[in-house]
């Protein structure tokens, strides 16, 4: 492993994360573009992109869309990858370390959506953004069994949110989707919301409340396509959802599992003990998000051979 300072990582990522949510609100010192612009910085200096991978953009439909390429992708195969960020930060510039690392290891081309964050946009436009980019990607002449869904904190949500969407506007579904560290129930509910709070070293119990009320708009937290443990998931395909075993989304994350289950929808359940919410970031530098990484892949893999 490297001499990349985990805990420090973490540390400022709290730390920015709560001026992303006081901006979003109205509140702080700094305009919400700057305070954005500096999440996007520190993402980018904290993980670059690996080598072996090209980046370009495109227009899906509308929706700003950035496609990393490896340099040995497998024909057809393709990654969507829903960023994180609460549904008021991140981009895809931000995300090219983790998603050129899933490029390279999946050797697909990874389709990254700059949907619409909100207050500008709330509730449900992440969602049809990246229902939208997806449709775009179809009508390229991808074939849905040669795609996987992915995606981490909100965008965890939306790898399984997205599809309930394009199954109901009927779209043919991916093979499989992959939701790490999915911010799967807005009321915030689970035990591990109290009982992680604090531990969890980079989300808060107040600052996802926080964002929540930014977010939502007049919708209901209930908001099947906002919090999908309350969605019908009936008919999705393969779901590996991976969490943390020190998030404070830890219980609600077991509740989407067991709803997944409920439904019929093949899913699998990885808890890893003591890491924080979407540990995956700093593979390259701690075992457990090498671990993460490749058990992703692995799964991507085992779901598109099949398909």
């Amino acid at each position: 492993m490297s001499s990349f300072d985990v805990p420090a990582f973490y540390a400022e990522w709290a730390t920015r994360s709560g001026q992303i949510f006081d901006a979003a609100a109205g509140k702080g010192p700094d305009s919400l573009e700057t305070v954005r612009l500096g999440y996007r910085k520190f993402f980018q200096e904290s993980f670059p992109p690996p080598e072996g991978v090209t980046f370009e953009t495109v227009d899906a439909d509308g929706v700003p869309t950035e496609i990393a390429v490896p340099e040995d992708a497998v024909p057809g195969r393709h990654v969507v990858y829903l960023h994180g960020g609460g549904y008021v930060t991140g981009d895809p510039q931000g995300y090219r370390g983790l998603v050129g690392t899933l490029a390279l290891r999946l050797r697909a081309r990874v389709v990254v959506p700059d949907y619409r964050l909100a207050p500008e946009a709330v509730y449900p436009a992440a969602v049809d953004d990246s229902v939208t980019a997806y449709r775009w990607l179809l009508e390229q002449g991808v074939a849905p069994r040669d795609v996987v869904f992915a995606g981490d904190s909100a965008g965890g949500a939306m790898a399984v949110s997205v599809l309930v969407a394009a199954r109901d506007l009927g779209l043919a579904l991916p093979a499989a989707s992959i939701a790490v560290s999915p911010w799967a129930n807005l009321e915030h509910t689970g035990a591990t919301m109290v009982s992680l709070d604090g531990v969890d070293p980079s989300v808060s119990r107040a600052g996802l409340r926080q964002a929540a009320d930014v977010v939502l708009g007049n919708a209901p937290q209930s908001s099947p396509l906002a919090s999908p443990v309350f969605a019908d998931t009936r008919g999705l395909p393969p779901v590996l959802i991976q969490i943390g075993g020190h998030e404070v989304m830890l219980s609600d994350a077991i509740r989407l599992a067991a709803k997944l289950a409920d439904d019929g929808v093949p899913v699998r359940l990885d808890v890893a003990p003591g890491m924080g919410h979407v540990w995956h970031l700093v593979v390259g530098h701690h075992p457990a998000a090498d671990k993460a990484v490749a058990d992703a892949v692995a799964f991507a893999e085992e779901h598109l051979a099949a398909a």
